[in-house]
């Protein structure tokens, strides 16, 4: 999301990390480790991470337990594209907590540097991991993680001279609930039968609600090339953003589904949004039965057509 800020200098590129092993360290039960479908360990993939420019790609199998057994599978791509630095993270974590399977996703899509995304993606699902009612009552558990990660990186912020921010769409997966909660214009589309269907509503200045928030609080939003937040941001709830608060939030709004009859869901930065439509995200993903083949192509028709940002997607698959 390099151009929703304006004028700022990155840092250099963080590539998009694989899923590594949770986020809850050992004071926690143990991630569950994908089967060795993981394409992270192949030397192609280790080869293409330590060059900023190529397209990073991996994937897993994982089987849950809830209501009824089911086995999803996953995959996520990056590319920094056209932009000079990697502003993206994303993460993929499968782990028991306080005896369920769950499966968290996320896409953290950074402006104005990369750092806040790269809190993210340490930090957001080890604090909703943590939450005691996570299982019990998953919805107010993001509300509060989602909250207590804003404000614990804005405390981190207080040294930084430069402002930085990020986006977070992420879909938590507990029984057999899907919750997807989202700050920000990065994106969640789900496919039932054969239908895109969008489980989030983008964050932008414009909105007629979000516009009407922040005018209560004081602020205001200007044509800048694009609606933005005090002439400066193109969108209207992320992480960080410090010097735009409290026009600037980080809560989430937060959908919840029935996995039952969701095909598969697509999660994804605005670099691959603002060039495909949710449609056509999802016909490019029905064709391809492989999950990280299915994101690596989303980042490929997205750059071909045209796409100036980033991109990163993660493409979760659902088969009963």
């Amino acid at each position: 999301m390099s151009s929703d800020r304006e004028q700022h200098q990155s840092p250099p590129p963080l590539p998009c990390h694989s899923p590594g092993d949770g986020p809850n360290g050992p004071a926690r039960p143990r991630p569950v480790e994908p089967p060795s479908h993981r394409q992270e360990s192949s030397p192609s993939l280790i080869v293409q991470s330590r060059n900023p420019d190529a397209l990073v790609s991996g994937g897993g199998i994982s089987f849950l337990t809830g209501g009824r057994n089911a086995r999803l599978s996953y995959g996520y791509s990056s590319f920094k594209g056209k932009r000079a630095s990697m502003e993206d993270y994303c993460e993929v974590w499968i782990s028991e907590v306080d005896g369920q399977m769950v499966g968290l996703f996320g896409v953290f899509d950074g402006h104005g540097g990369s750092r806040t995304a790269e809190y993210l993606k340490k930090n957001l699902f080890k604090n909703l991991s943590n939450h005691p009612n996570f299982i019990r009552d998953t919805k107010s558990a993001i509300v509060e993680a989602f909250r207590q990660t804003d404000t614990d990186y804005l405390n981190e912020e207080n040294g930084q001279q430069k402002d930085a921010g990020s986006t977070a769409s992420t879909a938590v997966l507990v029984h057999d609930r899907l919750f997807v909660a989202n700050v920000g214009d990065s994106r969640v589309v789900a496919c039932r039968a054969g239908s895109a269907i969008p489980l989030s509503v983008d964050h932008k200045p414009d909105r007629s609600d979000e516009r009407e928030r922040i005018e209560q609080a004081g602020g205001f939003i200007v044509w800048a090339g694009t609606w933005r937040v005090g002439g400066v941001l193109a969108v209207s709830r992320a992480f960080g953003d410090k010097l735009l608060r409290p026009y600037i939030v980080a809560e989430p709004e937060i959908q919840e589904e029935d996995i039952d009859g969701v095909d598969f869901i697509i999660i994804a930065s605005d670099g691959l949004w603002n060039v495909l439509s949710n449609k056509d995200a999802v016909n490019i993903v029905q064709d391809i039965a492989d999950a990280e083949a299915a994101s690596r192509k989303l980042v490929e028709e997205a750059y071909a057509k045209g796409s100036s940002d980033n991109i990163t997607c993660v493409v979760v698959q659902f088969q009963k």
